[in-house]
């Protein structure tokens, strides 16, 4: 059975990883995650998540790699993680009451055939009409600065949206399982199938 290897140092990523009940390891990639110019959303991830997994492909051999990237999709612009508190209020601030995609890119490299899939999810969040107190009260209480969008769905974000969209909303805390399970099955390694 392939071994599993999680390319992140994001517990979110790890929590939803820890679901599927299957052992892995899991490691930091260190990447520059810079968009390039003229670069769209989707071909971001894409490139994120492969880099991410490819960064750790060397040191797991016979393994297989997960990494995962999102960006926050606004007016048809990329938007990552916010620099500090102020930044973070400012991105909640034009989301008040609008559409917010996220796209998240999903890479599973096999380093015991030299293979790889990359993909991508996209979900959706409608936001509520939101005061400037509360956003601000909000990014004080639970600090989303390590998450593309400033929130945590996962957490007291959930009260800052109006209703979400799409078909996996693991989508949106930064590992679309549904689309994982589908890989890692076709990889050799079903979910079910681990004892």
């Amino acid at each position: 059975m392939p071994r599993l290897v999680l390319a992140s140092s994001s517990r979110f990523r790890r929590q939803l990883l820890d679901r599927l009940e299957i052992p892995y390891a899991w490691d930091s990639p260190d990447i520059d995650e810079t968009p390039r110019p003229g670069e769209s959303p989707r071909a971001l991830v894409h490139r994120l998540s492969l880099a991410k997994a490819e960064r750790l492909a060397a040191d797991w051999p016979d393994h297989l790699i997960i990494g995962s990237d999102q960006v926050a999709v606004f007016d048809g612009e990329a938007l990552g993680k916010p620099a500090d508190e102020a930044a973070a209020r400012a991105q909640l601030a034009r989301f008040s009451g609008r559409r917010v995609s996220f796209l998240t890119g999903l890479a599973l490299i096999d380093t015991r055939h030299a293979s790889h899939r990359v993909c991508h999810e996209r979900y959706d969040v409608i936001f509520r009409r939101l005061g400037a107190d509360e956003i601000a009260r909000y990014v004080a209480r639970e600090r989303p600065l390590d998450a593309a969008g400033s929130f945590h769905m996962e957490g007291l974000g959930i009260s800052l949206f109006e209703r979400l969209e799409g078909d996996d909303p693991n989508t949106l805390v930064g590992l679309p399982l549904i689309r994982l399970c589908a890989l890692l099955r076709e990889a050799g390694l079903d979910p079910l199938g681990v004892p």
